[in-house]
């Protein structure tokens, strides 16, 4: 792999902003929306979000205008997801 064609994990969530997002939490949550912006730590705020909490019955969704993720409890990134329904 060439230095050209290296790139950091922060360019790729860099990349995604404007566009959908997967984000998948510590814990039994999940969110899709809109990747608004993000800080060194990973903290992101999405637009249009959807949040998916795993229950014995299925997924419990709620839909959010706005929501701030902190970066700590981040597990997984997925740049055009659409979230645990569609997979």
């Amino acid at each position: 792999m060439s230095a050209a064609a290296t790139i950091l994990p922060l360019e790729l969530v860099d990349r995604c902003i404007g566009s959908s997002i997967w984000v998948v939490m510590k814990g039994q949550r999940e969110f899709v929306g809109k990747l608004l912006g993000f800080d060194d730590y990973v903290n992101m705020v999405l637009e249009d979000a959807v949040e998916y909490e795993e229950t014995p019955d299925g997924y419990k969704k709620t839909h959010l205008s706005k929501t701030l993720l902190n970066g700590n409890n981040i597990c997984t990134l997925i740049p055009g997801g659409q979230g645990p329904e569609s997979s």
